[in-house]
Parts: structure tokens; sequence; C-alpha cells
């Protein structure tokens, strides 16, 4: 009986390693990846990489 309780508190364990570890990951993904936002603030993300005059023609 006891062998049972000791082997389900191993899985256990095993289990939160696993979860710990992929919280790692998720977390070294995010610090990767960063933020994203490259614009300064209070810039209009609509016409940020617009130059101003003429713009290129667009062949259809």
């Amino acid at each position: 009986m006891q062998k049972q309780g000791a082997l389900k508190r191993q899985e256990e364990r095993e289990r939160r390693g696993k979860q710990r570890q992929k919280d790692a990951n998720r977390l070294a993904g995010r610090m990767e990846k960063g933020s994203g936002d490259s614009r300064t603030p209070g810039e209009d993300p609509d016409i940020a990489r617009i130059a101003p005059g003429l713009q290129p023609a667009v062949v259809a």
C-alpha cells in the first residue's frame, strides 16, 4: 500500500518539474522575442513608416 503513495508523490514531483521547465521555456521565448514595439511613444502606427513626398507606384 505505501509503495503506491510513494509512486504517486514521485509522479507528482516529475509533473511539477516538467511544468517548471515549460514555464521557463515560455519565459525564455518571450524574452527572446522582445517587446515587439519599437516605435516611439505618441507615434501613430498607421503612418509610422511613411516617408514624406512621392510614394512608390503600386503595380496591380
